[in-house]
């Protein structure tokens, strides 16, 4: 385990507290991290642990969660400090309480202002993870082929590592060089995506503000974020009307809702097994049957 001394102590030097006292708490959640609050003076830290050869994951999800902040958009937990010793590697950022009700309206509005970020190219300045898969993000012109390569391609490259069912491979390869009717005419634009945004990831702050966390941060179509908020739950029709008054989702959406989210049951399925691989295959079946049609 982490010596929280020592991780105190550097936060003291940095002026978050002279103390090395320190209280650690365990916390619930999350598959791929460790999660504490540690305290002292009078003051909490989130802090998220993992082995030491992950540093770089952190050291990304710092610059993400940097990206959002400087976008003055919707709030997301400052970054204090990362890091690692001989054995773990730390993460640690301002301590949230989430315990607020989650405006739907208001959120709908900070993310569609936080989707008006825009770049010159897609991709980001650094790669990052989606969970504890590599997640690629080179800069790139062509978004069609940014997802075709860097989601897609990623994805089905870990199956084929991972020895998963070869058709889904061969089906996904074949969903992967048709996708440009999808496309035909939409242009998407290199927006500032939070990359992850299921509802595990997002809540409200106890003054209601709306809050996300945990990103895998890039700039790509504004409608994969919206896709990942309905692949697990739905955000609500009232989300989507305060968000089209702000941003407009072009036609065709429902059709690369399910591209989109594909990226994501494949992760899932590289990551965790189960039932993700069946559903991935369902999706890669529909689009194929919708685009043969």
């Amino acid at each position: 385990m982490i010596d929280w001394s020592s991780l105190a102590t550097a936060l003291g030097a940095q002026g978050q507290g002279p103390s090395p006292d320190q209280r650690v708490t365990p916390l619930a959640g999350g598959s791929i991290n460790q999660a504490f609050r540690l305290e002292f003076d009078s003051r909490r830290f989130f802090v998220k642990l993992n082995h030491a050869r992950h540093e770089a994951m952190f050291v990304a999800e710092r610059r993400g969660l940097e990206a959002i902040r400087q976008s003055n958009t919707i709030r997301v937990p400052e970054v204090y400090l990362t890091g690692r010793d001989d054995h773990n590697a730390y993460i640690v950022m301002e301590y949230i309480e989430l315990d607020g009700a989650l405006d739907r309206e208001r959120q709908a509005r900070a993310l569609a202002a936080m989707h008006s970020c825009l770049a010159e190219r897609f991709g980001f300045g650094c790669n990052n993870t989606i969970g504890s898969s590599p997640q690629p993000n080179p800069p790139a012109d062509d978004w069609v082929d940014f997802w075709r390569t860097h989601r897609l391609g990623t994805q089905l490259e870990l199956a084929r590592a991972n020895a998963l069912d070869a058709r889904l491979i061969d089906s996904g390869y074949r969903l992967s060089e048709t996708l440009a009717p999808l496309f035909s005419s939409y242009r998407p634009l290199p927006s500032l995506l939070h990359g992850d945004l299921w509802s595990g990831n997002q809540a409200a702050d106890r003054a209601g503000n709306p809050v996300i966390y945990d990103p895998a941060c890039y700039y790509g179509d504004h409608q994969a974020d919206l896709a990942m908020m309905e692949l697990f739950d739905h955000p609500g029709e009232r989300f989507f009307a305060a968000y089209r008054e702000q941003f407009a989702i072009a036609d065709g959406y429902s059709q690369r809702r399910d591209l989109y989210n594909l990226y994501h049951l494949l992760n899932h399925a590289n990551l965790f097994g189960g039932g993700y691989r069946l559903q991935a295959q369902q999706v890669i079946d529909r689009l194929l049957a919708q685009l043969r049609a």
